[in-house]
């Protein structure tokens, strides 16, 4: 089925610009969403990376209005589709934007369905997890999307924080649907992340707009504290002493619990959220935090993706996160209006153990032989597997894709599961499994010391976690804690460096690798199977173990 050609425009810059200030009153459009609409109206596959408050929901949302037929938008929460459903239909009106999950009664998702069907809705959003119902699917396929938006499409990639087996099944869905556009949208990914989504989502010779990862309003610092005491008093300290709306994070649901009453204690409207509370429960937090409600939310991980809350002026990491991508995603959550906001992460030593063992996932032998035990030579569908195997759907979706990185099995466009082909026992399947899974414990690794290095930095913070991501500043930042002390160095020794960011090199023992950044006599590459490493340039080129490829 073809999708719906997309409506020309003799100059798509100008209707975009005219579309956003005339339905969503924004006199101007930020650095990157131009681009990527145009990107999209031009029938290009677009991966759009932009910063945490700059807007990535425009994307869609204005190339939506100028294509023919309906957008699907695939959003990982309810709550997050509803904040976005909310916006647009306060913009464009009822019913202009609708959405389909387990909150709405029967009557409310057949209206839902028919809106979009008699094009009085022009969005129609879904989790992916209902994307396993392949009635779902069909009926999605029958309205002929011109656009498939992915949201928060990290959640693809199994070097991302927020992995989602779910989201794997998002290209043969897309094949189902016609092959609309596809526009994938993210506010921080790593390369070796983009890299990921390009390939697990299938987008063909795409667009790539990366629109840079600085927050320059908000301020970063760390503290390091000894003692666990120690840690709690300064978090209460630091966050009721701060304006506006915050965040705290911790690292256990208990947690949660305890910093909540304890500011609550303090005279703060304080709330604490996890997955182990009922949804009900959440689902009111989350309510109440965007209403103005709460002035404390302390949370695990679980809560903030896609948090629209303008009010949000302190971050706290009461934790330490598990890696440099995630704490980027959970503090881009304060200052997303612009104005000044702090962030502080909250270190103890201790910490690395502790994650150490919580991101130690042991491969699981007895899974991978219990799906290949199950598949059929005429093939299989993961549906059929989890029911063979016993495995969860999220838990056998996991090991297909394992499966499928190591060459063991297959996916078809028919959604069929099946063998390669190739040569070789099924203990030579399971051996090439646990090493795709091996490589993947030790990225996680890598990725956890580059967290660590980021909170014991005593140079410029602002300039390491751009660094991380594979972009240069010159200079001190002047709004981090490092900076404010006069420890920051001038930066000037990036002009005379041997290694530039993004560059190809090949190591003798780590292979082949990418240049994150280099400064201060130290070059950060990000090997494709022993994941970051940083390393002397002077022994580098003494040694000569780093080749730059051409």
């Amino acid at each position: 089925m073809p999708p719906k050609p997309a409506t020309r425009h003799p100059d798509q810059r100008d209707a975009v610009v005219t579309l956003a200030r005339e339905r969503f009153d924004w006199p101007r459009l930020r650095p990157g969403q131009l681009e990527a609409v145009t990107s999209v109206l031009g029938g290009h596959d677009t991966l759009a990376v932009l910063p945490s408050g700059a807007g990535k929901s425009a994307v869609y949302q204005l190339a939506g209005l100028l294509l023919t037929g309906p957008t699907f938008v695939v959003s990982p929460l309810v709550a997050l589709q509803d904040d976005q459903v909310a916006g647009l239909v306060e913009r464009l009106g009822d019913e202009a934007a609708v959405a389909v999950n387990s909150l709405r009664t029967g009557g409310q998702v057949e209206d839902a369905w028919r809106a979009v069907g008699e094009g009085r809705a022009h969005f129609l959003f879904l989790t992916p997890e209902q994307l396993a119902d392949d009635a779902t699917v069909e009926r999605v396929a029958r309205l002929r999307p011109a656009l498939l938006a992915v949201d928060e499409a990290h959640c693809v990639s199994s070097w991302g924080h927020d992995f989602r087996p779910d989201y794997l099944r998002l290209a043969d869905v897309r094949a189902r649907l016609g092959e609309p556009v596809l526009v994938a949208l993210t506010a921080t990914a790593a390369p070796p992340v983009r890299a990921e989504i390009r390939e697990r989502l299938g987008l063909r010779s795409p667009h790539e707009v990366v629109a840079g990862f600085d927050r320059p309003n908000l301020h970063l610092a760390a503290q390091h504290v000894l003692e666990e005491a120690a840690r709690r008093d300064a978090v209460l300290e630091w966050v009721s002493g701060e304006p506006g709306a915050a965040l705290v994070y911790t690292g256990t649901r208990s947690e949660t619990e305890w910093y909540a009453e304890q500011l609550a204690e303090r005279g703060l409207r304080a709330a604490a959220y996890h997955a182990g509370r009922r949804r009900a429960d959440r689902e009111e937090v989350h309510q109440a935090f965007r209403e103005g409600e709460l002035d404390v939310v302390v949370a695990t991980s679980a809560f903030g993706m896609g948090i629209d809350n303008v009010e949000v002026r302190t971050v706290a990491h009461a934790h330490l996160p598990e890696s440099v991508d995630e704490y980027y995603q959970e503090i881009g959550r304060a200052g997303r209006g612009g104005d000044p906001a702090r962030v502080r992460l909250f270190y103890r030593t201790e910490d690395l153990g502790l994650r150490r063992y919580l991101g130690s996932v042991p491969f699981d032998e007895e899974a991978v032989r219990a799906v290949l035990g199950a598949l059929p030579p005429d093939g299989s569908t993961i549906k059929a597997l989890s029911e063979a195997t016993g495995l969860s759907r999220r838990r056998a979706t996991a090991v297909v894709g394992l499966l499928e990185d190591c060459g063991g099995l297959m996916v078809d466009e028919g959604r069929n599961v099946r063998a390669t082909g190739r040569p070789g026992s099924e203990q030579d399947v399971v051996a090439a499994a646990r090493d795709v899974a091996e490589e993947r414990q030790a990225m996680a690794r890598s990725r956890l010391e580059m967290m660590r290095g980021y909170a014991e930095a005593r140079d410029c913070r602002r300039r390491f976690l751009l660094g991380y991501f594979g972009e240069d500043r010159l200079g001190p930042c002047g709004n981090c804690d490092a900076c404010d002390e006069g420890l920051s160095t001038s930066g000037g020794e990036l002009a005379n460096r041997e290694f530039d960011p993004s560059q190809r090199v090949v190591h003798d023992e780590f292979g082949p690798g990418t240049v994150m950044h280099e400064e201060g006599g130290r070059v950060t590459v990000l090997f494709e199977q022993a994941g970051y490493r940083t390393l002397d340039v002077e022994t580098v080129l003494e040694e000569r173990v780093l080749d730059v490829q051409p």
